[in-house]
C-alpha cells in the first residue's frame, strides 16, 4: 500500500500549491539519480517524491484523495491492493472469491471463469496491458514541472533580435535567441529545462516583456523617433547623425525643411515573423534658441509672406 503522499513530500493536509510545489523542488533536488548514482535507495525515494507530487499538483486527483476516493497510486480506493480479502482470501474487507462467480461460465467453482473477461468489463481496459485502468499498462512516469521565467529585453534587442543571456535555476547560462515577430508578452518555452523527473524534465516557460524606450517608440513593425534640428540645419540642408536601433547612421535633410517632415530609413525597424525589417521613421522638429538676440537681430524687419494658417480658416 502507497504512503501517505502529503507525509511523503512532508506538507500538512492544507498545504497550498505553493508549498507543495516548493517542498517538491527541494526534495527533487537532494534525490536526483544524478546526484545519487551510488545510492539507489535515493533513486526509489525520488519516484516516490515524484508520484506524491503528481497526485497533489493535480486538483481534481488531490481532491479524490482527500475524500478517500483513491488510494496514493491514483486507484480506486475500493481495489487498492486486493489486501487481506485478496483473490481466494475470503476475508471481511470483501475481496474477490471464486465461490462469488458461480453463475459465470456455468460452474459452481472458479473453473470455466476467465477473470480478465470481469476485469475487462469493470474496467473497460484489456488484458495483457492494453488499456489505462488499475489492471492495464503501467502508468507513464510523471514528467518533472515547468519552470517560468521573465525576461526584460530592451526596445533596440527586440528589434534586432540580438541574443539574451539567461540563467536557469540550477545555475547554468544559455544564450536564447528571440522570435521573428516578437510580441511583448510573448512566451518561448526552452524544452527540458525545467525540473528533473522520472519521466524526464519538465520545461522553461519565458515570458519576454519589451521595455519602453527613452526616445524610440514602436507601431507594428515600424520604429518612430523625434530628431530635433536646428533652425540654420532647416534653412540650409545639412547632414545630420540620427540613432537607430543598429547604431547611428547619417541623414540628409533637405535644404527648407519645416518641423514635422517624416524621412525613411528604410529595413531599420523590427524584424517580422518571415524575417523581413520594418522601417523606421524619423519626424522632424526644428529646435529654436531662447532669447536669442542675434537670431532676432538677423530677423528684424523681416516675416514670411506665405499665408500658412489659411486652410485653418483663420
Amino acid at each position: 500500500m502507497a504512503g501517505d503522499p502529503y507525509a511523503t513530500l512532508g506538507v500538512p493536509r492544507g498545504a497550498g500549491e505553493k508549498d507543495i510545489k516548493s517542498a517538491y523542488r527541494k526534495l527533487a533536488k537532494e534525490l536526483h539519480p544524478d546526484r545519487n548514482k551510488d545510492n539507489p535507495k535515493a533513486a526509489e525515494r525520488f519516484s516516490e517524491v515524484t508520484r506524491a507530487y503528481d497526485l497533489l499538483s493535480d486538483a481534481g486527483k488531490r481532491a479524490q484523495f482527500d475524500r478517500g476516493e483513491i488510494d496514493a497510486e491514483g486507484n480506486p480506493a475500493g481495489f487498492g491492493g486486493f489486501g487481506g480479502g485478496g483473490f481466494g482470501g475470503g476475508g471481511p474487507r470483501g475481496g474477490f472469491r471464486p465461490e462469488d462467480f458461480g453463475g459465470f461460465g456455468g460452474g459452481g467453482g472458479a473453473e470455466g471463469i476467465d477473470l480478465g473477461d470481469i476485469f475487462d468489463g469493470l474496467f473497460g481496459g484489456g488484458r495483457g496491458g492494453r488499456g489505462g485502468g488499475p489492471f492495464g499498462g503501467q502508468r507513464p512516469s510523471p514528467r518533472g514541472a515547468n519552470v517560468q521565467y521573465r525576461l526584460a529585453v530592451s526596445l533596440p534587442d527586440a528589434a534586432t533580435r540580438a541574443p539574451q543571456r539567461i540563467t536557469l535555476a540550477d545555475g547554468k547560462t544559455i544564450d536564447l535567441k528571440l522570435p521573428a515577430g516578437l510580441e511583448d508578452g510573448a512566451q518561448v518555452r526552452l524544452a527540458g529545462k525545467g525540473e528533473p523527473g522520472p519521466g524526464g524534465a519538465g520545461d522553461a516557460l519565458v515570458t519576454i516583456t519589451i521595455q519602453p524606450h527613452p526616445f524610440f517608440r514602436r507601431e507594428g513593425d515600424t520604429v518612430r523617433l523625434d530628431l530635433p534640428i536646428s533652425l540654420d540645419e532647416a534653412v540650409n540642408g545639412a547632414k545630420v547623425k540620427v540613432p537607430t536601433v543598429e547604431g547611428a547612421v547619417m541623414l540628409t535633410v533637405a535644404p527648407g525643411s519645416s518641423s514635422g517632415k517624416v524621412l525613411r530609413l528604410k529595413g531599420k525597424g523590427f524584424t517580422r515573423k518571415d524575417g523581413t525589417r520594418g522601417d523606421q521613421l524619423v519626424t522632424l522638429e526644428i529646435a529654436l534658441p531662447e532669447e536669442d538676440a542675434e537670431l532676432a537681430r538677423r530677423l528684424e524687419g523681416w516675416h514670411d509672406p506665405r499665408p500658412l494658417r489659411a486652410r485653418l480658416g483663420v
